[in-house]
């Protein structure tokens, strides 16, 4: 861990060497802070003034920017980009090298699978005087499969499921699926209705299909 870095941490906090955690990015930015059993692997840079809960990890190169909140039983896989400010909430698996940017809202129970990208920027380097960030929300429940992309502003309803490599442009309605370019909704079908639930989550959960 970097020299000088402001972290506090509850029980077993693990920190691998060759990671920046704390980062001051401004002279008045608050420490990061983390709950208990948490592990941040090696060459992981996470920015002052980040929060995550219990149960939080990370997997190699990962950064985190400033004013980014994280819930309890979250992962954060190798490669992945959080440009800060974003809220993510309890029992979230994000894979290795996605790219979340400013102004998203992930909720509980939510899957991203590898490479996914959100964006936040309907016109990038135009109309720079009515430029205002707007990242997707992706509600409770949601499965994102490899390589899907979500255009900025759009809501993902609870318990949707959006098929590998779909791009989605606009909002979906809650326990749908999306497939293809641009995404086609569906309705979402029996077998993919159960809740998002990892195994490693069935011990804080209760276990079952809850």
């Amino acid at each position: 861990m970097s020299k000088g870095a402001r972290v506090e941490h509850g029980e077993s906090f693990f920190c691998d060497d060759g990671c920046l955690v704390g980062v001051l990015y401004r002279p008045e930015a608050g420490p990061a802070r983390f709950g208990s059993d948490c592990r941040i692997r090696w060459g992981t840079v996470i920015y002052g003034d980040v929060t995550t809960g219990n149960d939080f990890q990370t997997g190699h190169h990962v950064m985190i920017r400033e004013k980014t909140v994280v819930g309890n039983h979250v992962v954060i896989g190798t490669g992945t980009v959080i440009d800060g400010q974003v809220e993510i909430g309890d029992f979230v698996k994000i894979e290795s090298q996605c790219y979340i940017p400013t102004h998203v809202r992930i909720g509980n129970r939510v899957f991203l699978g590898p490479g996914v990208t959100l964006t936040n920027d309907r016109y990038p380097l135009k109309q720079r005087d009515q430029y205002r960030p707007e990242g997707p929300i992706i509600e409770d429940g949601v499965t994102l499969g490899g390589r899907v992309t979500v255009c900025p502003g759009v809501r993902i309803g609870e318990d949707a499921f959006v098929a590998a490599g779909a791009v989605v442009i606009r909002d979906v309605p809650p326990r749908s699926l999306v497939m293809g370019v641009p995404g086609r909704v569906k309705p979402l079908p029996a077998h993919l209705a159960e809740r998002n639930l990892a195994l490693s989550w069935r011990r804080h959960l209760g276990g079952g299909k809850t």
